[in-house]
């Protein structure tokens, strides 16, 4: 009988393609993770140009010598080509910003049916939006990490803020003046300059800054936006351009002051300015010392054309109408009395002594 042996065992082998790939996870796992290259936008425009510029032999030349003219500082090189690309990008951004600015400045005046005030505060909002998307864009494009200079970056922004903050501050309340159209350009407002003299003029003006008037002697103040905000401003045309001014005038004791009134009215109301609603008025203001004191009350609706020469224009007219209706306009009298004593009859006699001798003298 015959026993036929069986094969002996072989342990199962794992498949070829499972270890290779138990093989890669492996390696990756024990790998140390090799530091990834990252080129900052300002060397990536660099090596663009120099592509760019290799296409063409004269251009190649030229971006070569000024990448030769560079300066190492430890692991950093800097040469003349970075330069001249960083300040290209940032006169690039400060160009497309202007010219942004003013597109869509200029389509808001044209498209928006806005009245001045507004147009104004669209124009200072939309300039503010384009120069910090301008300034962003920069700061992207020379590959400035903010994350990296965060406490920098707050140490220097704290600084900057104690040192503009009564820029910013006249900012802003430029602004909310024209959000609450308080002032607004073209109001005419009373100013006081350093010697304490009261003026007046036209707001020109609404600027970052400062609010600009000019006065009738084409003098230019600039007013910084936050004065105005804390400070009283006389507005005269803040509700309506209609201002009243007074025009003080002085008759004689013994004329007749019904018609010198009557005078008056016709003076005023012969000046194209004054307004016939309200109408002029002449109120009695006083007994002076050598006159009866008037004033004439009359409106005008355009005082930044002037108030002095609708006072001149009236008491021109006024002069003309007393003269032909003998109309006194009085002047200081005094009456003198003098005491007879010792002293004043010498002198009496010594002045008919001289006036007897010059009469005798041939």
């Amino acid at each position: 009988m015959t026993t036929s042996a069986s094969p002996p065992a072989t342990p199962d082998a794992t498949p070829a393609p499972f270890d290779d790939l138990f093989g890669r996870l492996d390696d990756a796992a024990n790998a140390t993770p090799a530091p990834e290259e990252t080129a900052t936008p300002a060397l990536t425009v660099t090596d663009g140009l120099k592509e760019a510029a290799s296409q063409s032999e004269a251009a190649g030349t030229v971006v070569d010598a000024l990448d030769a003219l560079a300066v190492t500082f430890g692991d950093h090189r800097i040469s003349m080509l970075d330069i001249l690309v960083v300040f290209g990008i940032i006169g690039g951004v400060v160009l497309f910003a202007w010219g942004f600015g003013k597109l869509v400045r200029r389509g808001i005046r044209r498209f928006s049916r806005f009245d001045a005030t507004q147009q104004l505060l669209a124009e200072k909002l939309v300039s503010i939006a384009v120069w910090a998307m301008a300034f962003f864009i920069g700061i992207d494009m020379l590959g400035i990490d903010l994350t990296a200079l965060a406490v920098f970056s707050g140490a220097f922004g704290l600084a900057i803020g104690f040192g503009l903050q009564k820029t910013f501050g006249n900012l802003i309340a430029g602004i909310i003046l024209l959000m609450d159209r308080s002032i607004k350009p073209g109001d005419v407002i009373a100013v006081t300059d350093q010697a304490g003299k009261e003026s007046f003029g036209q707001i020109r003006k609404i600027g970052i800054r400062a609010v600009s008037v000019t006065t009738r002697d084409q003098r230019e103040y600039l007013i910084p936006n936050e004065n105005l905000m804390i400070n009283q401003v006389e507005n005269w045309s803040y509700s309506s351009k209609n201002v009243r001014m007074q025009v003080p005038v002085g008759v004689s004791y013994g004329c007749d002051i019904t018609v010198a009134e009557k005078l008056m009215l016709q003076a005023a109301n012969a000046c194209p300015r004054v307004l016939d609603i309200p109408p002029p008025t002449v109120w009695l203001d006083g007994y002076g010392n050598s006159s009866v004191d008037f004033v004439i009350q009359c409106w005008i609706k355009d005082p930044e054309d002037g108030v002095g020469n609708v006072r001149s224009e009236v008491l021109k007219k006024l002069w003309w109408l007393f003269q032909e209706n003998d109309i006194e306009i009085p002047f200081p009298q005094r009456d003198l009395n003098l005491r007879r004593n010792e002293q004043f009859d010498q002198l009496i006699a010594a002045v008919a002594q001289r006036i007897d001798t010059g009469k005798k003298e041939p």
